[in-house]
């Protein structure tokens, strides 16, 4: 084995945050000030390092999430720079699912806002500790205290100032560290890589005494000997306070609190020092826990070591220009090497690690091996999708997978011209393989291609992605709504498929129990049938028949879901019984029964948040409720107002220009998915009447 890797000098981080925060200038900055690039790129000027892609240079926003990896005081960081745009929510997801940290960002004007809530839900979920800073501290408005007080009064997990800013808006002058008692200040022709640290200046002492205060009462709450010392007024250790500090946020019971501003490259060496002081090495996560290919009631654990069995998660597919298929990998365990194998269990295929890569954004660098810890990419992988697990062949294990969203708009695509037509299916076929949440279907109906993603802007770039990159013209349809047909009361059903026309015929048979399937099952299928009334073999070809009926609803033709089919009777045919025939019966059950078991439309409903100046608040809230909306809370912040509200996405399309001319521009919203609902009954009739589209 070639020289043991130091884990404990690993840092695996993912910087997060509601867009616009300044993830991505933060990230350009961590790389400049770490000697990664030897020049600041700018959103703004289209030239950052993390947003290679032409449409994120054109838009100013990050579309996909970059990895790059930075070196700071003999600590490795592997760095994630994710999007902030509910649309692409699928690259936070996917990234928080292999990282052990976060540094997630607040804009210190605007504090905590919507996709802000959204992703440290989704780091809750996936049990990531994290850290936060407070960007922007030189912008109008600012206000350290607001945003830290909103992040209390929203998260569940305590968040603490590990530093405070001296001076806010253009006073901001630079930052006060509490755990040392220094005034650090920036040399403005330095670019900020050389700073001083001085004395705390006195018109700051007792604002920072304070701050310091209450660092150290929460580091007492999570160790018992500070909390004597503490409690008997005695010093504090600082070595001890660190340690602790440390503890507490690895275990998620404290978030540790930095400011500063990234764009006038103050306070990025405070939060490179707090990502290695504070943040987990894969050493100090949990084994990673997957179950036993052969039993998947078994738990397999493995451990973040070099000695243990090779284990690895395929987290996302890039389809390069120049090298093909890039397969990106957290390795949780063992070491991979290039020109080794590794099993997937998932397509039970053995894949060959061709070429291992380490990324820095769109550029590569050739390595040989990779150990536990290491987030690499692999040249090589053929049948690996998306959440799939690679590990040592002769010890198998499946991981967990992430859980992607199921996308709500969709847009029918064609074409220009014939010779179009086989780029175009290549080109959506590598794009849904790159994005889980991007699905790509044809209507039997009317033979039109059919893409669906989480809304307008994710399609739009998906477009512009397949024109750029596979050179495919096509047109596009106006951009519909997502929608879903369930049932809602449990019924009896039959399918018999019988076909006699000379030689050997055809005969399948089957009687189901057709009824709503409860929480978020899609669909589930039991097999009840006693005494062989339909052979074992034929089962299956049943299950599979339904599952193929669930994609056309009884309606008005969407996808069905929450059905769970018990198939306890049928007969069949020595002679004519087939797989076929049964696949057909079973899907003849399902549609006869669906049509009876009073059927519904479901519509996606978004959570909506609008920030709105008073003056405008009444056009604003009237039209909400025009169109369809449920306000579910209205909360002042400053001089304006943040109405929180549930609106189905049928009523949102054009909701932006809207908003724009009844707050004269000075009104912004955001939106995400929150669930399907059930469609009031004058909607439905309308839209299957075909009133509204």
């Amino acid at each position: 084995m070639s020289a043991r890797p130091d884990l404990t000098v690993i840092r695996n981080i993912g910087i997060m945050a509601h867009i616009d925060a300044g993830k991505t200038t933060t990230t350009e900055r961590i790389l400049y000030y770490t000697g990664r690039t030897h020049r600041m790129g700018e959103v703004h000027d289209g030239c950052a390092t993390m947003d290679w892609m032409a449409q994120e240079k054109e838009r100013g926003i990050t579309i996909t999430s970059a990895a790059t990896t930075a070196y700071w005081r003999k600590h490795t960081i592997n760095i994630i720079d994710t999007p902030g745009h509910v649309d692409f929510t699928v690259e936070v997801e996917r990234s928080l699912r292999v990282l052990d940290g976060a540094v997630a960002l607040f804009c210190a004007v605007g504090g905590v806002e919507p996709q802000s809530e959204t992703v440290w839900r989704q780091a809750d979920k996936y049990g990531v500790p994290r850290i936060a800073y407070v960007n922007k501290m030189d912008r109008t408005g600012a206000s350290f205290s607001n945003a830290l007080k909103a992040m209390n009064k929203r998260f569940a997990t305590k968040c603490v100032a590990i530093a405070i800013p001296a001076g806010e808006g253009e006073m901001f002058a630079g930052i006060i560290d509490l755990m040392t008692m220094k005034f650090r200040v920036f040399h403005e022709d330095s670019q900020g890589t050389t700073f001083d640290d001085l004395p705390v200046p006195d018109d700051m002492l007792d604002t920072a005494n304070e701050y310091r205060e209450k660092l150290l009462e929460a580091v007492a709450e999570v160790d018992d000997l500070l909390l004597e010392q503490f409690l008997h007024d005695e010093p504090l250790d600082p070595v001890e306070v660190m340690k602790a500090v440390r503890q507490a946020t690895i275990q998620s019971k404290m978030v540790p609190v930095l400011c500063g501003s990234s764009f006038k490259n103050k306070g990025i060496q405070k939060l490179l020092d707090a990502i290695v002081d504070f943040l987990p090495a894969p050493t100090d996560m949990p084994p990673v826990k997957g179950t036993d290919v052969k039993k998947t009631d078994k738990v397999i654990e493995r451990k973040p070591d070099v000695d243990e069995p090779a284990s690895a998660l395929a987290f996302k597919i890039v389809t390069d220009p120049h090298v093909g298929r890039l397969t990106y990998l957290r390795v949780y365990s063992g070491e991979i090497k290039a020109g080794s194998y590794l099993q997937n269990p998932a397509s039970k295929t053995k894949e060959r690690v061709g070429r291992l890569l380490r990324m820095h954004s769109n550029k590569r660098e050739d390595i040989t091996s990779a150990y536990a810890g290491d987030i690499v990419a692999v040249i090589g992988f053929r049948k690996t999708t998306t959440g799939d697990s690679l590990c040592d062949v002769k010890h198998p294990i499946v991981l967990e997978r992430p859980v992607f969203p199921e996308p709500v708009v969709m847009v029918a695509i064609e074409p220009k011209t014939r010779a179009d037509h086989d780029k175009l299916s290549d080109g959506l076929a590598r794009l849904a393989e790159e994005d889980p949440t991007f699905k790509v279907r044809v209507d039997d109906e009317t033979g039109q291609t059919i893409i669906s993603g989480m809304g307008e802007l994710h399609l739009d770039i998906l477009v512009d992605r397949l024109l750029r990159e596979f050179g495919v013209k096509a047109g596009v349809g106006q951009p519909s709504v997502s929608y879903k047909e369930t049932i809602t009361k449990e019924v009896e059903a039959e399918g018999k498929f019988v076909r006699q026309s000379g030689g050997k015929g055809a005969y399948g048979h089957v009687k189901m129990r057709i009824k709503p399937t409860t929480g978020d099952i899609h669909f589930q299928f039991d097999n009840k049938t006693v005494g062989g009334t339909i052979p074992r073999e034929y089962i299956s070809s049943v299950e599979k028949g339904a599952r193929e009926a669930m994609e056309n609803g009884v309606l008005a033709g969407y996808p069905l879901t929450g059905i769970h089919c018990e198939l306890y009777d049928g007969s069949y045919h020595e002679v004519d019984s087939s797989e076929m025939a049964f696949k057909v019966a079973g899907s003849m059950a399902l549609q006869d029964g669906a049509r009876r078991a009073k059927p519904v439309l479901l519509e996606p409903i978004m959570s909506v948040e609008v920030v709105v100046p008073e003056t405008y608040m009444g056009a604003v809230v009237g039209d909400l409720n025009s169109r369809r909306g449920k306000i579910s809370g209205m909360l002042p912040r400053g001089e304006v107002t943040v109405i929180a509200v549930k609106v189905p996405l049928s009523e949102m399309f054009g909701y932006a220009n809207t908003l724009r001319n009844i707050s004269q521009g000075r009104a912004v919203f955001s939106m995400e998915f929150a669930r399907y609902s059930q469609m009031p009954n004058e909607v439905r009739k309308k839209m299957i009447d075909g009133v509204i589209a």
